[in-house]
């Protein structure tokens, strides 16, 4: 039998445990009655106290409240927490958010964390009109949808400029993305997506992880992904299944050096919640972002409490440490009280009701919250300038992004190696106000440990490690076996590839850093027609019959419709070989050929116009250009023709005539000199003409013209309006050789058309018989392709003359487009161009330039006619204006138009008598004097329409030796000169 004093100690123990288990859950829950005269608020609170964010963020709001009710100005209400735990299970959080609804009728709830449970959350707050600020990350929950949602924390999306800032900082062109199978992994990834587009990067592989998958299957994954050429991997994943997926990497081999990883903000934040021995062994050398939390003396005090209040209500927990998410629920729960004493009073109303008589669900029943409006439009604009997490602003309901601190796991923890801010990208320092960056040379992060403790930043790529040979095609085409050409063993079935496409390539492979196996898989060209030809060849890429090619594959426009090319580095363009022509200079006809037909009758006809203008300003004052009709119409072709040998005798006596004369006589000289020089070219300079030097030509005279087989030339043609029944294909160069020896009317062709780089080699070996001619017309030459990218794990590519092809935004494309440049820049380049096509200087008669036309085209001298047309134009329509003028009189009579048109022909047909005329035949001039004073005496009315002759003034060769008459004359040499001059003074 127990003796009653321990009967009563044991009661009084176990009462003592009761009274102190109902303090330590009131507690817990928040539910502290204290203060029983302030006017109370209900808040919800649901958040998963099974997860240390859910612990962090619990204590942060019990801290945030009592420093709240601690400021005196505040008693008069008082915030009363009721915490609900929703245990990690969306049902327990839809229901803990109805009985908080429905039976306490609470004004506001904070929570839940997790995206899932807060989708359903947040439209039961819509309906009943309560805010609810959760810390869910998932930018699928829209607060610009959800009137009554206000997100707490910052949504996973803001990050993803920062990720992709550090991406383009390192020029990674390919990352995987591996996220987890939930709507926390997948929220981010279109977000992700599209921030790495902007800089021209592409995910080119998303690899999804269940967060129920065992080791093996995650195993199988990373084995999966090492497969693949990308190094560059972006970890979206909870730090639960992050520990288990990096210590599987670590195992895979995959955190060793030329690997990068690159961790999300929640990962980096939590880093505390993952084992260190995890962190030790397995993610050395991650890169991580997370939102940066500026230090303060506010924040160093609040931390030292917060440890102490956690180990008081978790005693039994290991080490927590406060996280971001904690300083978020902190300075969201100020926020709320905040919104809650400016609504004052009125915060204590309740749920109205809506009608009992009315049929009602469950949720019809809740109500509608009359003071809800009131909270979210003193919330949803929020800005606390000393929040402990930093500059806490709310905006439209968003919490905005701040700087993004980017840190490299080294040792147990993290170091700060950079900043990015919206404005200045990545810096290495922040200003004391966290927002301006103070950048770093070359925008460069710190130092930086890589996996493997590397210091050497990741090149981002790797060649397979799958132990596949790249599947090389070579065409197989029977000719010009100078670029390609491929035999196989008869014994071990080898192929083996030669030729400058071969030997470039084999050159480039070689430049490279890191060894590339292949395999040369013949691809046969037949001659035939509608078989397979080059484009087939580059759609065995994209098929994936191979995963390269070698050869001579030229860039087209066509063709980029679905590669990427790189830089070309053979000559671009297509252009025509043709035979050269017999020496013309036993033509009798050369002379000819210096003008075009065009410039001779345009020559001509000038000479005629020049002519007829010349005598119709002379023909009224110059005996030279009067007489009978025949002599005139003579004159005109004699003049202006003579002209062209300077060989014209005729005085002229007027000015209009002598500047047109002038201008003219230039004209003349230009041509003359033009014609002798073009003339005396052909004559004595040995050239090589082409029998046709252009290709318009082809077609006017139904010429047949030569292709190589499976080209694209073929199409180009075809474009070109030649008919498809005119175009004959060969494959080697002594078939182009007998077809243009042959020539169309045989059965062979008028010319060849063919890319730059054949027809060199063909000119090469026959430079004494055919020549390049006419235009080039430019294509982008031989040159390196990229591929679009498949998500698969082997890549595809193509080569062209040792020029390398990888999917779209391959990151091999730099290396090989630099190894190219080697090549090219070297010795080896000018070495292997004269192993197979020889020394172009061995051919005496080879011209570098393509021929063209040699005979002068009106083109050349169209400015000079015009300069001679207009003068001559504009002399003869001031003539005509003075000669209109001065017989006026006759227009001013009433006579009809065809009396006075018939009255100015006589008037311009009769001789002028002028000063000059007078002193040439003096004696006549008397007599046509005395003539006309009779005249006037016996018909004084016709004075009036006679010119009245001026005064003479004659200087008497006596004087001296007189000068030569105006004009343009031609005297003998030894003709005495002893006419009179005179002038008119009028």
């Amino acid at each position: 039998m127990h003796h009653p004093r321990c009967q009563f100690l044991i009661v009084f123990i176990q009462l003592v445990s009761i009274v102190s288990f109902c303090h330590y859950a009131r507690r817990i829950r928040g539910e502290d009655n204290n203060n029983t005269s302030a006017v109370k608020v209900d808040v919800g609170v649901i958040l998963d106290l099974e997860t240390d964010v859910g612990k962090v963020m619990h204590i942060s709001i019990l801290l945030a409240l009592a420093d709240y009710h601690a400021n005196a100005s505040r008693g008069a209400i008082r915030i009363v927490p009721h915490i609900r735990d929703s245990k990690k299970d969306d049902v327990e959080a839809a229901s803990a958010a109805i009985y908080l609804l429905k039976e306490v009728q609470v004004r506001a709830i904070f929570g839940p964390q997790m995206s899932t449970q807060t989708d359903f959350v947040i439209d039961l707050g819509n309906r009943v009109k309560v805010p609810i600020i959760s810390p869910a990350t998932s930018p699928s929950l829209s607060v610009k949808e959800n009137p009554f949602f206000i997100r707490g924390a910052l949504p996973s999306a803001s990050q993803t400029k920062a990720i992709a800032a550090i991406i383009k900082n390192y020029d990674w062109r390919e990352v995987v993305v591996i996220y987890e199978d939930s709507p926390y992994g997948t929220g981010i990834v279109p977000h992700l997506t599209d921030a790495l587009l902007e800089i021209s990067t592409l995910v080119s592989y998303r690899s999804v992880i269940s967060p129920s998958a065992n080791d093996d299957q995650i195993l199988r994954e990373l084995y999966k992904l090492n497969t693949m050429q990308t190094r560059v991997f972006i970890v979206h994943l909870q730090p639960f299944l992050a520990s288990r997926f990096f210590l599987k990497s670590k195992e895979a081999g995959m955190m060793s050096s030329g690997y990068a990883w690159l961790i999300t903000d929640v990962l980096t934040s939590l880093l505390d919640s993952i084992d260190p021995s995890v962190i030790e062994s397995s993610m050395q050398g991650v890169l991580g972002v997370k939102p940066y939390v500026p230090r303060s003396n506010e924040l160093h005090s609040f931390t030292k409490r917060w440890r102490k209040r956690f180990r008081q209500e978790y005693p039994d927990m290991d080490q927590v440490e406060l996280n971001v998410f904690g300083l978020w629920a902190y300075d969201g729960i100020t926020a709320l009280a905040e919104a809650v004493d400016q609504v004052g009073a009125t915060s204590t109303k309740k749920f109205k009701k809506p009608d009992t008589g009315e049929n009602l669900t469950d949720l019809d029943a809740l109500g509608t919250s009359e003071v809800g409006s009131l909270l979210i439009d003193s919330m949803q604009n929020t800005v606390l300038k000393t929040g402990l997490s930093g500059d806490f602003r709310i905006v439209d309901g968003e919490l905005q992004a701040s700087p993004f601190e980017i840190v490299n796991i080294v040792g147990k923890g993290q170091r700060t190696i950079g900043f990015w801010t919206e404005r200045d990208g990545i810096s290495c320092k922040l200003k004391m106000n966290g927002k301006t960056a103070a950048k770093c040379n070359n925008k460069q992060l710190g130092a930086i440990i890589w996996p493997g403790e590397s210091t050497i930043v990741p090149r981002g790529w790797e060649i397979p490690t799958s132990g596949k040979k790249l599947r090389v095609g070579v065409p197989v085409k029977g000719g010009l076996e100078q670029f390609i050409k491929v035999e196989r063993d008869p014994k071990t079935q080898a192929v083996t590839a030669t030729g400058f496409c071969a030997d470039v390539f084999k050159e480039v492979i070689q430049s490279l850093p890191y060894a590339v196996p292949y395999d040369f898989i013949p691809f046969p060209i037949p001659d035939r027609l509608n078989l397979p030809d080059y484009d087939d060849l580059v759609l065995k890429i994209t098929s994936k019959d191979y995963d390269a090619v070698v050869g001579d594959v030229t860039i087209l426009a066509s063709r980029s419709e679905y590669v990427d090319f790189t830089l070309p580095f053979t000559e671009s363009g297509v252009s025509t070989v043709v035979p050269v022509r017999d020496d013309e200079r036993r033509d009798a006809w050369i002379f000819l050929k210096p003008l075009k037909s065009e410039l001779w009758i345009t020559t001509g006809a000038f000479f005629i116009f020049i002519g007829f203008v010349v005598w119709v300003l002379e023909h009224r004052v110059n005996k030279e250009f009067r007489g009978p009709k025949r002599k005139q119409v003579g004159m005109i072709f004699w003049f202006s023709f003579s002209t062209l040998v300077f060989a014209h005798r005729e005085r002229v006596t007027s000015n209009f005539t002598r500047f047109v004369l002038i201008v003219w006589v230039f004209v003349v000289l230009v041509l003359t000199s033009s014609y002798t020089a073009s003339l005396t070219s052909m004559l004595t300079v040995q050239q090589l003409q082409p029998t046709i030097t252009d290709l318009n030509d082809l077609i006017k005279n139904g010429e047949y013209v030569g292709y190589q087989e499976g080209s694209f030339v073929k199409n180009m043609l075809k474009r070109m309006n030649f008919d498809s029944s005119k175009l004959r294909n060969y494959s080697t160069l002594e078939e182009y050789n007998d077809a243009l020896s042959k020539g169309s009317i045989n059965g062979g062709v008028g010319a060849i058309v063919d890319e730059l780089p054949y027809l060199r080699v063909f000119l090469n070996k026959y430079c004494r018989k055919y020549i390049l001619v006419g235009p080039t017309y430019k294509a982008a030459g031989f040159g390196f392709v990229r591929f679009p990218y498949s998500n698969t794990a082997s890549e595809h590519a193509y080569i062209c003359l040792s020029w390398f092809a990888f999917p779209k935004g391959s990151p091999l494309v730099p290396d090989f487009s630099r190894a190219v440049l080697k090549v090219m820049e070297g010795e080896f380049m000018n070495n292997i161009i004269q192993k197979w096509f020889g020394n172009e200087t061995d051919c005496p008669q080879k011209e570098g330039m393509a021929i063209t036309s040699d005979s002068l085209t009106l083109d050349s001298f169209m400015g000079l006619f015009l300069i001679a047309g207009v003068s001559a134009c504009s002399a003869l329509l001031l003539f005509f204006l003075i000669f209109l003028y001065q017989n006026r009189e006759i227009l001013a009579r009433d006579n009809s138009i065809g009396q006075k048109l018939s009255a100015i022909a006589k008037a311009f047909d009769k001789e002028k008598v002028t000063s000059t005329s007078k002193s040439e035949n003096p004696d006549a001039s008397e007599s046509r004097t005395d003539t006309l004073s009779a005249a006037s005496e016996a018909s004084p009315e016709i004075l009036p329409i006679l010119p009245l002759q001026s005064p003479e003034i004659r200087i008497s060769e006596g004087l001296g030796a007189s000068p030569e008459p105006e004009g343009f004359s031609t005297t003998e040499p030894g003709t005495p000169v002893h006419e009179t001059i005179t002038g008119t003074i009028e």
